[in-house]
């Protein structure tokens, strides 16, 4: 059917198409639906039918074709428009149309940004409370929840502020852009933005670890050997680094050169502490970072911050020690302790040692005084002394304090001026 109208109409829909940035073809599919919607409410409508449109001319046709018992089409196609259809089908066709204009605008935002998860985007903040704050990006909102965002971090209205995607979802009300400011790779995407050579993929951000709102540790390499990877980092004067601080509100940023070595890697990770070694254990995951005494705090960070952030970085275990204790450590490992335990007696109810080379098992009075009878009436299995039965003896801490209780309670007390040497409890002959 044409109508003198149907120029206007066809201008129309090519007018909206370009104000709403939707395909002349979607707003065509999108009359012919009403058209049809509305043929069908109309008595004695074929049940299988159709419109067409021509694009060129807006003429638009309704088309049938009878179905057999099995909904399989027989006969011919046949021209069925009525006169009225335009009449009626105005008012449908409105509805239809704006509610597929609608559904078309909010298709073309979700694609828009569907394939952007894992960019920066800059937002200016709209709405904060203690669930969300809104970023408005222009043709749509984004959704900071409260999880995403840095401690401490306040959020003005009006204020302009980059975030990352990390999500974007499609809804019946349009697209659900979720952004962050805590995501390790809103830095990456900083960095991408203040240093050229990472957009050429000259340098690159091999690792990063991130504590938001306070500290931040990346790892660069370069694919150029003339360049300086930790230099084009940081730029003249430190102002590329500063760029990014200042859009992190402060946030330090410490940048160490990435190594394919997991030593070395682990020892520019906990930068700027020096390091004197580092020992790997493959099958638990453990770096053993050993550094001079006065390295030790340096090297852990404020409340362990600086070595939470290495472990991130080279996904190591990191294990921090200072010389000294390292060196007692092994003095410790190094003495030969006798084997043994102390249990409860059956018979007796007493706390006694049995060694476990075998032999009689001894109380505490003789585990004690076994060093001060060199004789062969010394119980099998005794020590030298006090001293040596429980340095050499293998008694822990705990039983030495249980030794100490047992004879306490029996009176006994240790002789002056002896540390371990324990006397009966009896005055001297």
């Amino acid at each position: 059917m044409s109508s003198p109208n149907n120029a206007e109409m066809l201008e129309a829909l090519r007018a909206l198409a370009e104000l709403r940035g939707i395909p002349v073809q979607t707003l065509f599919e999108a009359l012919a639906n009403a058209l049809e919607t509305a043929y069908k409410r109309m008595p004695d409508a074929h049940e299988n039918s159709w419109v067409d449109i021509d694009p060129d001319t807006g003429e638009y046709r309704v088309w049938a074709q009878e179905i057999d018992e099995d909904g399989e089409p027989v006969g011919e196609e046949k021209d069925v428009t009525p006169d009225n259809l335009g009449r009626i089908a105005a008012q449908a066709a409105k509805q239809v149309m704006s509610q597929r204009v609608r559904e078309a605008e909010r298709d073309q935002k979700y694609e828009e940004y569907a394939g952007r998860e894992g960019d920066i985007v800059t937002g200016i903040i709209q709405q904060s409370d203690n669930r969300y704050t809104l970023l408005d990006l222009g043709k749509v909102e984004a959704l900071l929840p409260q999880a995403e965002q840095v401690p401490y971090e306040r959020y003005e209205h009006g204020a302009r502020t980059k975030a990352y995607i990390v999500e974007v979802r499609k809804t019946t009300k349009g697209p659900q852009i979720v952004v962050s400011r805590t995501h390790p790779g809103l830095i990456k995407r900083l960095f991408e933005l203040e240093v050229p050579e990472i957009s050429s993929a000259v340098v690159e951000i091999k690792a990063a670890a991130r504590e938001p709102g306070h500290r931040t540790k990346i790892a660069v390499w370069s694919n150029d050997p003339n360049v300086d990877p930790v230099g084009a980092c940081v730029g003249a004067r430190g102002a590329r680094v500063r760029m990014v601080t200042n859009e992190l509100r402060g946030e330090k940023v410490d940048i160490v050169p990435f190594s394919e070595d997991p030593a070395e890697f682990v020892m520019r990770a906990l930068q700027p502490a020096k390091v004197k070694e580092v020992r790997l254990e493959e099958d638990t995951g453990v770096a053993t970072v050993i550094v001079p005494d006065y390295q030790l705090s340096l090297a852990i960070g404020k409340e362990g911050q600086n070595a939470r952030l290495a472990a991130r970085l080279t996904g190591w275990k990191v294990d921090i020690k200072s010389e000294t204790q390292l060196q007692e450590e092994e003095d410790y490992n190094n003495q030969d302790w006798a084997e043994g335990e102390w249990v409860t007696d059956e018979a007796s109810g007493e706390l006694v040692w049995k060694p476990a080379e075998g032999g009689e098992a001894m109380t505490v009075e003789a585990y004690a005084t076994a060093g001060d009878d060199d004789s062969a009436d010394a119980p099998e299995g005794g020590g030298e002394a006090v001293d040596g039965a429980m340095a050499e003896g293998g008694a822990t801490p705990e039983d030495i304090e249980a030794v100490g209780a047992v004879l306490e309670a029996a009176g006994a007390t240790p002789t002056p001026g002896s540390g371990s040497e324990v006397d009966s409890g009896e005055a001297p002959a």
